[in-house]
């Protein structure tokens, strides 16, 4: 197996009854199984066709998943609906169990699954889940272990990892507090795992490269362009790549206030820039700019586009600008839909912390790579944002939005709100993290998820009504959100109570 593929196929086969369990492992090793799965009951308490004082006994011998979190999902004969599918695909399953009876017999004997039952398993092997044999072999020329190896064979048919897939692998489901730039320095290793995005910046230069093409005709092949919050200097280099291409005269200003970067700007001017940059160490709301800007380029989006407080930052910045002058991006649209994941509800649940509001963790937006999850509805838009604001100085950046959906045919869990956005950054030149429009390739953002302090039953075909605000003060912005249908829920976060973005 390469290595950008998947962990190896684990299996195990299901025993209905176990009189030597030493032999029977001895036995399930030897055909290739990893495990096997016995009937648990005390040695004292006999199932009914054996003889003893536990034949008469009613009622259940063990209760094997009184202390478990997990579950074991069979497949049948007859699958479900796609909608049911990916409800169970919310669920922690940790296995699925493969009656033999689900197997169908190929030209040369051998057990097979339909067409649908492998999609099925693929799906659900994503989830990196083991899997089981039950029943009795219905293939004996074959033997139990035909089935293990053809599951193996399914398994290994999925599509190879790209550089996408293997780069959030480990990502899957962790929650992430989001980035504070403006009140923390980003560390090394973070710009250095942004640096890595190979469609980012090639989209960013692109934008860079057609508004300077619309810009120099008319300036005689020179232009002036600052990069707002330059970090190790990705966008400068774009930058100056774009003006190479086609010859033009560019003057370049880097302001960047964590020192840390700027140490690696003014290397970086030394080494290979020189007086073509301006490196400038300062909060680039409080810089007194020497000229006014042809383009301002700043990557100063978040998984949900304004928060990491874009819209104040570029605001402050565009009394830098011309008049005429261009802001890439130049607009931005955060989106939500409608989710549930048993397994990151948990996860939230488990965040709880003794120093804060026993509802913290509820009222935080996560950034995380959805996984274990169901999105049941296409996503709608909540907040817009333009660049250049004109009205900056008398406009607010605060919002709401009252957003409608219409939940699946099948009754759905509610456990909390999956956050996207989408941004213009030049003309036809966009980048997108909405799954439906995803950039291909593009992993500098991971979907935020607004959680519900309660699972929250939705059922089929009704209406969910949710609440989204943006607010600020003086000193920071926050979310507050909540739900009206299908049933009330308690606003979340009110007044920034447990989650602020500092300015």
């Amino acid at each position: 197996m390469g290595d950008d593929h998947r962990e190896r196929f684990s299996c195990g086969i299901d025993y209905f009854c176990v009189s030597d369990l030493r032999t029977t492992m001895n036995s399930a090793s030897e055909a290739g199984f990893d495990f096997v799965c016995t009937p648990m009951a005390h040695p004292r308490c006999k199932r009914e066709f054996m003889d003893g004082p536990a034949r008469n006994r009613g009622g259940l011998f063990a209760i094997p998943d009184a202390l478990l979190t997990s579950q074991v999902l069979e497949v049948t004969q007859d699958l479900p609906t796609d909608v049911e599918i990916n409800r169970w695909y919310s669920e922690p399953i940790k296995c699925l169990s493969f009656p033999t009876t689900v197997f169908r017999t190929n030209k040369k004997g051998f057990p097979v699954l339909s067409r649908a039952h492998q999609e099925v398993a693929k799906q659900f092997f994503k989830l990196r889940i083991q899997s089981i044999i039950s029943g009795n072999c219905q293939h004996p020329t074959k033997g139990l272990c035909s089935y293990f190896q053809y599951l193996e064979h399914v398994h290994e048919c999925q599509s190879p990892l790209d550089d996408y897939h293997r780069f959030v692998r480990g990502y899957e489901d962790y929650l992430q507090w989001p980035l504070q730039p403006l009140m923390d320095n980003l560390d090394s290793q973070t710009y250095e795992v942004f640096e890595k995005d190979p469609v980012k910046y090639a989209k960013y230069e692109e934008a860079i490269y057609i508004a300077l093409l619309d810009r120099v005709e008319s300036n005689n092949n020179e232009a002036v362009v600052m990069v707002l919050g330059a970090g190790r200097g990705p966008l400068v280099k774009a930058t100056l790549r774009a003006g190479h291409t086609l010859q033009t005269k560019l003057t370049v200003f880097a302001i960047e206030k964590n020192p840390n970067a700027v140490i690696t700007l003014q290397n970086l001017k030394a080494v290979e820039w020189g007086d073509q940059v301006t490196v400038v160490s300062t909060d680039m709301r409080e810089w007194d700019a020497p000229c006014k800007a042809d383009i301002i380029v700043s990557e100063l989006l978040g998984s949900f586009g304004d928060n990491e407080l874009s819209p104040e930052c570029l605001d402050g910045a565009m009394k830098y600008l011309k008049e005429d002058g261009v802001s890439i991006p130049c607009k931005y649209t955060s989106y939500l839909s409608p989710m549930s994941s048993s397994k990151l509800y948990t996860e939230v649940r488990d965040c709880r912390e003794k120093d804060k509001h026993p509802l913290t963790a509820f009222e935080t937006p996560f950034v995380v790579h959805l996984h274990n999850v169901n999105i049941f509805a296409e996503p709608s838009e909540c907040f817009t944002f333009n660049h250049p604001n004109l009205n900056s100085e008398s406009r607010s950046n605060d919002r709401y939005n009252c957003l409608n959906y219409q939940s699946p045919s099948k009754d759905v869990i509610l456990t909390g709100f999956a956050g996207y956005f989408e941004a213009i950054l030049y003309k036809n030149v966009t980048i997108s993290t909405v799954p439906q429009r995803h950039s291909e390739g593009m992993f500098s953002w991971f979907p935020i998820m607004f959680p519900l302090k309660e699972p929250v039953p939705v059922a089929a075909d009704s209406q969910i009504e949710a609440h989204f605000w943006r607010k600020s003060s003086a000193a920071k912005v926050w979310y507050e959100w909540c739900i009206t249908k299908p049933q009330n829920l308690p606003l979340h976060n009110p007044n920034g109570r447990s989650y602020t973005i500092g300015l």
